[in-house]
């Protein structure tokens, strides 16, 4: 009986470290503050996988900027230092030109996630560097000028930016330096909040929505329209440790991943009327670019992204082979009439 009794216990106990151990765990930093909304889109989905991956598989977010640089994460992940990065493409752009198909869209994920788009773009990543192109969470959402100061127009109503002291970063230079012709001043999102303070940048471009989290708003006192790109932030996991998952840890991630990428175009849509309400109560003023001068803006903003990503893509191995099929892809342009 002692033996069937031990017999027993062990195999119990057998039976619950291999059910233990078969839970797999992925490491994940992100690029941006915790506090910041993009962050916390990113978090959400980290919960939702780590719910639904019960037993099976689990997400270990490891910090932000803070554990890792925001610049050095993309090597970081591809290097396999950690397993997964929710980062914007723009970040690792010269790597990898084709995301700014994502930055001039004026589509979202799910309509690339049904016409092929995210599939050529994940095949892209894993030939390029070695990366699995997870999805491309919280689209939907453009971009805005901000300044500090009431905007100049020159006689045919187009902007002026002379004497501007515009911040700018990978996502919109070609914008900014060759259609707009200012002069930029590169800082990563953390140090412009002390460089609007000390009065080093007095104009910015940044999405739509977080404007309030980072607290530019107390320097920024407009907004121009239109607005223009995408945002372009999405999940990379490293390829060799995708493809040491569980074919069931797999399936959980990416699926929660497609649910993920629905769910932050509503989430982040509420949160951007939700911003723009609370700014114009507080005095932020919109002024709006009107007639050739807008139709000008909006379509050098979509082509000069355009001419920088097949001047890069040219460089690289492949050439612009996937060019116009990215195009097709990721931007309608009967939607832009």
């Amino acid at each position: 009986m002692k033996m069937t009794l031990w017999g027993g216990l062990f195999a119990s106990s057998t039976l619950i470290a291999s059910i233990a151990q078969a839970e797999e765990t992925i490491s994940a930093v992100h690029a941006f503050p915790e506090s910041l909304i993009y962050t916390k889109s990113f978090l959400s989905f980290v919960d939702k996988v780590n719910e639904a991956g019960e037993g099976v598989v689990q997400i270990d977010v490891r910090g932000g900027p803070e554990a890792i640089g925001m610049f050095q994460q993309p090597d970081a992940v591809r290097d396999g230092i950690v397993d997964m990065v929710y980062t914007p493409g723009s970040f690792y752009g010269g790597a990898l030109p084709e995301k700014d198909a994502m930055v001039a869209s004026n589509l979202t994920a799910v309509e690339t996630r049904m016409n092929g788009g995210i599939e050529l773009i994940d095949q892209i990543h894993q030939e390029k560097m070695g990366l699995k192109y997870l999805g491309w969470f919280d689209s939907g959402v453009c971009y805005n000028l901000w300044t500090r100061d009431e905007p100049t127009f020159d006689a045919d109503g187009n902007l002026e930016v002379d004497g501007l002291k515009l911040r700018g970063n990978n996502v919109y230079n070609a914008f900014f330096t060759n259609y707009l012709n200012a002069q930029v001043i590169d800082l990563p999102t953390g140090e412009v909040y002390s460089a609007l303070q000390r009065g080093v940048v007095d104009a910015t471009g940044w999405t739509q929505i977080g404007l309030i989290d980072l607290k530019w708003n107390e320097f920024l006192n407009y907004r121009i329209e239109p607005c223009f790109f995408s945002t372009d932030l999405g999940v990379i996991v490293n390829n060799e440790k995708w493809n040491s998952l569980s074919g069931e840890a797999r399936k959980i991630v990416q699926e929660v991943a497609i649910q993920h990428e629905k769910d932050s175009v509503e989430a982040l849509r509420a949160k951007r009327d939700e911003d723009f309400a609370a700014l114009d109560a507080a005095g932020m003023k919109v002024v709006t670019l009107k007639g050739d001068a807008k139709a000008n803006y909006l379509a050098a903003a979509r082509q000069k992204t355009w001419e920088r990503m097949k001047s890069v893509m040219s460089e690289q191995p492949g050439g612009t082979d996937n060019y116009d099929r990215l195009l097709e892809l990721f931007y309608d342009l009967d939607a832009a009439k």
